[in-house]
């Protein structure tokens, strides 16, 4: 398997964001399941232990690193069934974390972003989340082969260290 990398990388007015998309055949409701319940994140990420909710910390254990690493996260905002933030800080940085999705004619879109601090890894961190959201792909689709890490760095790499920001325009107002 060669999975073709398809982040982009943009500039905000805090910084640069990293901008992945998935899309599924499925409700949105059915997909939210998929990024927020325990045993079924744990599937395709983490699964993790506490009380969800907005200002809440839970204890996340990322099933597919070496040696199962445990981080706490704080949710930092949530409104079901299309927005979540999450953050943590560990020996890499701080990650802060977030998950729109959007449900259009029965197929639901997922905008995963990933808000970069200065001297974030780019080259290690995009593949890497290329990898997440496919196994979160194959973990809903029993039709498609299982991701292995080795397919997507250090192969991604060198297109996630060549991508320049683009700017996002500002939302406009109705009217």
């Amino acid at each position: 398997m060669t999975p073709k990398p398809t982040g982009r990388l943009l500039s905000t007015t805090e910084g640069r964001d990293l901008v992945l998309t998935r899309s599924f055949r499925a409700p949105i409701e059915d997909v939210w399941a998929s990024i927020t319940e325990s045993e079924r994140t744990g599937r395709w990420f983490a699964s993790w232990t506490g009380e969800p909710g907005p200002g809440n910390t839970i204890r996340a254990t990322l099933q597919f690193e070496e040696g199962k690493p445990e981080t706490d996260m704080t949710i930092d905002a949530c409104d079901p069934p299309r927005h979540v933030a999450v953050s943590s800080h560990d020996v890499y940085g701080t990650w802060r974390l977030e998950a729109t999705l959007v449900e259009r004619d029965g197929v639901t879109e997922l905008t995963f972003v990933q808000h970069l601090d200065d001297g974030v890894g780019i080259g290690e961190v995009g593949p890497g989340w290329e990898y997440y959201l496919d196994r979160l792909v194959f973990s809903r689709d029993e039709g498609i082969p299982e991701p292995t890490f080795d397919d997507y760095y250090p192969s991604q790499k060198a297109y996630y260290e060549q991508l320049t920001p683009t700017t996002t325009a500002p939302p406009t107002e109705p009217g």
